[in-house]
């Protein structure tokens, strides 16, 4: 498979993980965004958010759950904001499902 975010989770492409257990791998993101920018992605290949069924939604609760162990273990003590795109019009650039997990100063909104 010639996923950039699977050939991270298999150790071919090096990042500098975060957490890891058996189901979500989480990692710095090369290009942050904000002075804390966590990449939480699921191990099982999933396309995009678009993808999320009965099968696979599972996972997405344990990425959230993952998320608040994070933020408790970083002190992400005024908050986070989780972010998701999907497609190429919502601004996805790897065909992974993947979490940006964005802290450390105060995020506005509409994004920018």
């Amino acid at each position: 498979m010639d996923c950039l975010f699977c050939k991270i989770i298999a150790g071919e492409i090096p990042s500098t993980k975060v957490y890891e257990d058996e189901t979500v791998y989480a990692f710095r993101d090369i290009s942050p965004q904000a002075p804390e920018h966590i990449l939480i992605i699921p191990k099982l290949h999933i396309p995009s958010p678009a993808h999320i069924d009965e099968t696979n939604s599972a996972v997405i609760a344990h990425i959230f759950e993952v998320a608040a162990k994070l933020a408790k273990e970083l002190g992400f003590v005024n908050g986070y904001r989780m972010v998701a795109n999907c497609g190429e019009d919502g601004g996805q650039t790897v065909g992974h499902l993947h979490f940006h997990m964005l802290a450390g100063r105060l995020l506005a909104w509409p994004p920018g």
